[in-house]
């Protein structure tokens, strides 16, 4: 198993894009990339921690492939849009790309270039690509938020 990580707006739909996958075998949604230590979804939420919204992701790459994952990350939100998505703002919400490998950043950077030329997004990417920092997890009423709910959007 591989794991991986992205920040791509409100957690509680990005974990529904990803949890159903083939090939993904866990999802977490929780924060990362701050400066306060277990951060709560009340301090992320008070733009003064620096954490991220994320999907932390178990998957089996002889199943599917990172580059996949990649794939719908850029699908399911707009990566043009820096510290936002939809209706939520703030540096929360960023879209961002933390990598586990010099491998996955390799990959990560590609894509971007090749979506940057594509023209497929009017602006260019936003997506900020770092290392992976601490993963913490939220807290246990956001994890499967919609599943519980029976839905698969937030909006």
């Amino acid at each position: 198993m591989e794991k991986a990580m992205f920040g791509a707006g409100c957690f509680w739909g990005v974990e529904e894009a990803f949890r159903t996958l083939e090939g993904v075998s866990d999802t977490k949604v929780g924060y990362s990339g701050g400066h306060t230590e277990n951060p709560t979804y009340e301090q992320v939420c008070s733009d003064t921690t620096g954490h991220t919204e994320v999907i932390y992701i178990e998957f089996d790459p002889k199943v599917i492939s990172y580059e996949k994952l990649l794939d719908k990350f850029f699908d399911i939100h707009d990566p043009t849009q820096k510290n936002r998505q939809g209706p939520d703002v703030g540096k929360q919400y960023r879209t961002a790309v933390y990598f586990y490998s010099p491998e996955q950043e390799k990959i990560a950077k590609e894509k971007i270039q090749q979506l940057d030329k594509s023209g497929k997004f009017r602006a260019p990417i936003a997506t900020e690509v770092t290392a992976a920092d601490t993963f913490n997890a939220a807290e246990e009423y956001h994890q499967r938020y919609l599943q519980k709910r029976g839905a698969n959007v937030c909006h």
